[in-house]
């Protein structure tokens, strides 16, 4: 992407707003160009996949419940075919039904009724997270490595074993976090807040999600997991001696 981010908006992003609802629609496209944000518009997931392809969209807003494919397929495929940050709309209260769209692989949802400024808020968010292509004046960040795992902060791309794996925004962005830290334990609220920014509220359920996926990209799907440990009742924390002994029996890296 190659928008560049301020504290709200940003110049040249555009928002494909995925919304069957036509004055839901309206009122979120016109919240979204307040932004500055060029906002293309879909009506239904057939719709939205055909205008993500044309578009390329800086990130989707994506509402569960459409006509005909529902959000929540949308996401998958699109997830299958590129890194875009997804935000999922929706006006299902189950934790349940906000977990599934994250572990699909949206990086965040906003839940209706919602206000223009909380909408602009994620987005932006999201938007300042995966901003991966403006380096401004920062000196380049050199590679993290430990055993067969590579991350390349710069082009935010992660290798195990020499081979390509597909990390969603957030993944990425807990993996970094626990990876600059080796050996040390990082409790739950300090992850969500520097991962999910610091307006997360509620369940850190979604932490738990994120890390269990995360596990198994990396090979890490042992039990107990040896890479990627879990410190119960405080966080997480990184074992880089643990990842010299080779990949997991029978696993393979997710490709994007």
């Amino acid at each position: 992407m190659g928008a560049r981010y301020g504290i709200m908006g940003s110049v040249g992003t555009r928002i494909l707003a995925v919304e069957d609802d036509e004055r839901i629609r309206s009122a979120v496209k016109l919240a979204l160009e307040d932004e500055g944000w060029t906002v293309d518009e879909a009506e239904s997931g057939e719709e939205a996949i055909e205008k993500f392809a044309r578009s390329n969209p800086d990130v989707v807003l994506i509402d569960i419940m459409l006509p005909g494919i529902d959000g929540l397929e949308v996401c998958q495929r699109l997830r299958r075919s590129a890194p875009t940050p997804v935000v999922m709309l929706t006006a299902r209260a189950s934790e349940d039904d906000r977990v599934l769209g994250l572990e699909l692989g949206a990086d965040d949802y906003v839940t209706k009724p919602f206000s223009p400024r909380e909408l602009t808020a994620r987005i932006g968010a999201v938007l300042r997270r995966s901003d991966a292509g403006d380096t401004g004046e920062l000196e380049p960040l050199p590679a993290l490595e430990a055993g067969r795992i590579v991350v390349d902060p710069m082009s935010r791309e992660v290798a195990v074993g020499g081979e390509p794996v597909h990390l969603t925004t957030k993944e990425f962005d807990l993996l970094e976090l626990l990876m600059r830290q080796p050996g040390v334990t990082l409790k739950r609220e300090h992850i969500m807040s520097a991962v999910w920014d610091e307006n997360w509220w509620g369940s850190t359920r979604t932490l738990d999600t994120h890390t269990s996926t995360l596990r198994r990209k990396i090979l890490d799907d042992s039990d107990p997991p040896s890479k990627i440990v879990t410190v119960r009742g405080v966080g997480f924390r990184f074992d880089p001696s643990a990842v010299s002994s080779g990949s997991s029996s029978g696993a393979s890296p997710t490709r994007g």
